[in-house]
């Protein structure tokens, strides 16, 4: 399980292929000077509800892995979680497609 930690005051729990997939999506998004809302739904121990951060080149942003190697990359999935941070309501998880084809490699 690993972290996502933002501005040092919020710290969120995604599993490490999740977390893997966020990185390359968020980090293409800032590459081409795209802000955007990154949204995720609270662990109910932490009072549940949903929490979003507004996500722009000088924001700090951390991510934590807890594993030691990459996880695959799945490039429908990519495409999917792209196409929320391209829409007004801004990047989700979204639930991997099925029976798509895996990358070993990062993005």
């Amino acid at each position: 399980m690993g972290k996502f930690i933002y501005e040092d005051l919020v710290r969120v729990d995604f599993e490490d292929r999740v977390l893997a997939h966020l990185q390359v999506v968020i980090g293409n998004k800032l590459k081409r000077g795209e802000p955007f809302y990154f949204q995720w739904k609270d662990d109910a121990t932490t009072g549940g509800g949903r929490s979003s951060v507004w996500m722009h080149p000088a924001a700090s942003f951390a991510f934590k892995y807890y594993g030691g190697r990459p996880p695959s990359l799945n490039r429908a999935w990519l495409d999917a979680l792209m196409y929320t941070a391209n829409a007004p309501h801004g990047l989700y998880v979204v639930p991997e497609p099925q029976g798509s084809s895996a990358s070993p490699q990062w993005g």
